[in-house]
């Protein structure tokens, strides 16, 4: 009943919200965080799960920040989707499968998902706190291309807010040209709540970037990456990546598993690379 209260809530006072000047609009953010908050305390999901959810109000950040388009504002639902899609995956420990694990402990696993397809998830404990492996995931997102060798390319076409990008990435041909150029146009939704990160994000459409010559338009998502600081450790980082592509072409399933895998396993060795650095 309150989940049900606290959206009517939020739906009747919508309207109203743009014309609120001082305390009445500090007032309406208060109560519609607080219903937020109690309306997500429910069994089951870990503590790590509730404390994102419980902060990633779209109608807080909705008001935190100047008035959205309507286009705007549909991207930001889009993020905001990915987010909730991603972290419901997660949860369900339930049905994962071991692919690979890495002499490291790198270790990915996988699942068939009736609405989604087949999943993978990849396990890994970086020595770098997280404030580093935070910005080189997030603040240097465009420089990927410079230390992964699977990806050509990621360009920031749009921000919204302080959460939402919408970015076009340009991933590089597979060796012996497996799997020729894929590229994606993405929406991107991060969240920072604490001691834990989310970086959410899938497919999206946007004019201003068509298909492009030379390259199959593939589509992800849900798809997210959780940063945790280890316990016991906080000048380590845990990462857990949610991975869900479709490559489009005609690819055969042990082919792409076999690549999505791998494409898992070695986005954690470079990365450790490049914070090493």
């Amino acid at each position: 009943m309150l989940p049900a209260t606290s959206k009517l809530c939020a739906a009747i006072s919508y309207r109203h919200l743009r014309n609120m000047t001082g305390l009445r609009r500090q007032a309406a953010v208060a109560i519609s965080q607080e219903l937020s908050r109690l309306a997500c305390r429910s069994p089951g999901p870990s503590s790590w799960i509730h404390q994102v959810r419980r902060r990633s109000s779209l109608l807080s950040s909705r008001l935190e920040e100047k008035p959205f388009s309507e286009m705007e504002m549909s991207y930001i639902k889009q993020g905001e989707e990915a987010l909730q899609k991603s972290l419901r995956i997660l949860e369900d420990q339930d049905g994962w499968k071991t692919e690979t694990v890495a002499g490291n402990g790198d270790k990915v696993l996988s699942k068939v998902l009736p609405d989604v397809g087949k999943v993978f998830r990849l396990e890994v404990v970086v020595d770098q706190p997280l404030d580093s492996v935070y910005g080189e995931l997030v603040d240097k997102m465009e420089q990927m291309g410079d230390w992964n060798p699977n990806v050509k390319e990621v360009k920031i076409l749009e921000k919204i807010g302080k959460d939402t990008v919408i970015t076009h990435e340009k991933a590089a041909a597979t060796p012996g040209n497996i799997v020729g150029p894929r590229d994606f146009v993405s929406v991107r939704c991060s969240k920072r709540r604490g001691s834990t990160c989310v970086l959410a994000g899938m497919s999206t459409t946007y004019g201003a970037m068509p298909e492009q010559e030379g390259f199959v338009r593939a589509e992800n998502g849900p798809t997210c990456m959780v940063l945790r600081p280890l316990p016991g450790s906080p000048s380590r980082t845990r990462l857990t990546w949610l991975l869900s592509i479709d490559l489009k072409g005609w690819l055969p399933k042990t082919i792409i598993n076999q690549v999505l895998s791998q494409t898992q396993v070695d986005f954690a060795k470079h990365l450790r690379q490049r914070l090493a650095q």
